[in-house]
Protein backbone atom coordinates (compact mmCIF):
# COMPACT_ATOMS: atom_id res chain seq x y z
CA UNK A 1 0.00 0.00 0.00
CA UNK A 2 2.54 2.70 0.66
CA UNK A 3 4.70 1.36 -2.36
CA UNK A 4 2.00 1.88 -4.40
CA UNK A 5 0.85 5.50 -2.71
CA UNK A 6 4.68 6.37 -3.56
CA UNK A 7 4.80 5.38 -6.84
CA UNK A 8 1.64 7.63 -7.47
CA UNK A 9 3.11 10.36 -5.46
CA UNK A 10 6.52 10.25 -7.99
CA UNK A 11 4.38 9.92 -10.84
CA UNK A 12 2.06 13.40 -9.98
CA UNK A 13 5.57 15.28 -9.03
CA UNK A 14 7.25 14.30 -12.29
CA UNK A 15 4.05 15.49 -14.39
CA UNK A 16 3.54 18.73 -12.23
CA UNK A 17 7.18 19.30 -13.13
CA UNK A 18 6.85 18.28 -16.28
CA UNK A 19 3.91 21.03 -16.90
CA UNK A 20 5.98 23.41 -14.71
CA UNK A 21 8.68 23.09 -17.19
CA UNK A 22 6.42 23.19 -20.16
CA UNK A 23 5.08 26.42 -19.72
CA UNK A 24 7.77 28.08 -18.80
CA UNK A 25 9.98 27.17 -21.77
CA UNK A 26 6.48 27.93 -24.48
CA UNK A 27 6.72 31.05 -23.14
CA UNK A 28 10.32 31.62 -24.11
CA UNK A 29 9.34 29.72 -27.24
CA UNK A 30 6.50 32.41 -28.13
CA UNK A 31 8.17 35.47 -27.31
CA UNK A 32 10.93 34.56 -30.25
CA UNK A 33 9.34 36.18 -33.16
CA UNK A 34 12.28 36.09 -35.52
CA UNK A 35 11.60 32.09 -36.48
CA UNK A 36 10.05 31.06 -39.26
CA UNK A 37 8.09 28.73 -39.71
CA UNK A 38 10.26 25.18 -40.30
CA UNK A 39 11.99 26.24 -36.89
CA UNK A 40 8.98 26.68 -35.19
CA UNK A 41 7.96 23.41 -36.11
CA UNK A 42 11.32 22.15 -34.93
CA UNK A 43 11.57 23.74 -32.04
CA UNK A 44 8.26 23.04 -31.15
CA UNK A 45 8.55 19.57 -31.11
CA UNK A 46 12.06 19.71 -28.94
CA UNK A 47 9.96 21.34 -26.61
CA UNK A 48 7.68 18.31 -26.07
CA UNK A 49 10.60 16.15 -25.90
CA UNK A 50 11.75 18.75 -23.09
CA UNK A 51 9.48 18.53 -21.13
CA UNK A 52 8.66 14.84 -21.45
CA UNK A 53 12.93 14.49 -20.59
CA UNK A 54 12.86 16.82 -18.32
CA UNK A 55 14.66 14.68 -15.56
CA UNK A 56 17.45 14.39 -17.76
CA UNK A 57 17.65 18.01 -19.58
CA UNK A 58 17.72 19.92 -16.41
CA UNK A 59 20.59 18.50 -15.11
CA UNK A 60 22.58 18.93 -18.26
CA UNK A 61 21.23 22.33 -18.91
CA UNK A 62 22.80 23.25 -15.14
CA UNK A 63 25.84 22.23 -16.10
CA UNK A 64 26.34 24.04 -19.16
CA UNK A 65 24.82 27.12 -17.33
CA UNK A 66 27.78 26.47 -14.45
CA UNK A 67 30.21 26.11 -17.30
CA UNK A 68 29.37 29.39 -19.30
CA UNK A 69 29.45 30.94 -15.41
CA UNK A 70 33.20 30.21 -14.83
CA UNK A 71 34.12 30.80 -18.03
CA UNK A 72 32.98 34.43 -18.09
CA UNK A 73 33.16 34.93 -13.83
CA UNK A 74 35.10 38.29 -14.57
CA UNK A 75 32.93 39.72 -17.45
CA UNK A 76 29.69 38.59 -14.74
CA UNK A 77 31.57 40.21 -11.97
CA UNK A 78 31.90 43.38 -13.62
CA UNK A 79 28.72 43.64 -14.58
CA UNK A 80 27.15 42.81 -11.24
CA UNK A 81 29.26 45.73 -9.54
CA UNK A 82 28.61 48.73 -11.83
CA UNK A 83 24.44 47.59 -11.39
CA UNK A 84 25.14 47.33 -7.86
CA UNK A 85 27.60 51.01 -8.36
CA UNK A 86 24.37 52.42 -10.03
CA UNK A 87 21.88 51.46 -7.58
CA UNK A 88 23.91 53.22 -4.70
CA UNK A 89 24.18 56.27 -6.70
CA UNK A 90 20.57 56.70 -7.38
Amino acid sequence: MLQTCLIYLAIIIYLVMAYCFFAEWLHFFLQDEQMNLEQRLFSGIILVIASIFWILVVPFAYLELLKFHKKHKEVIDLLINQSNTKLYDD
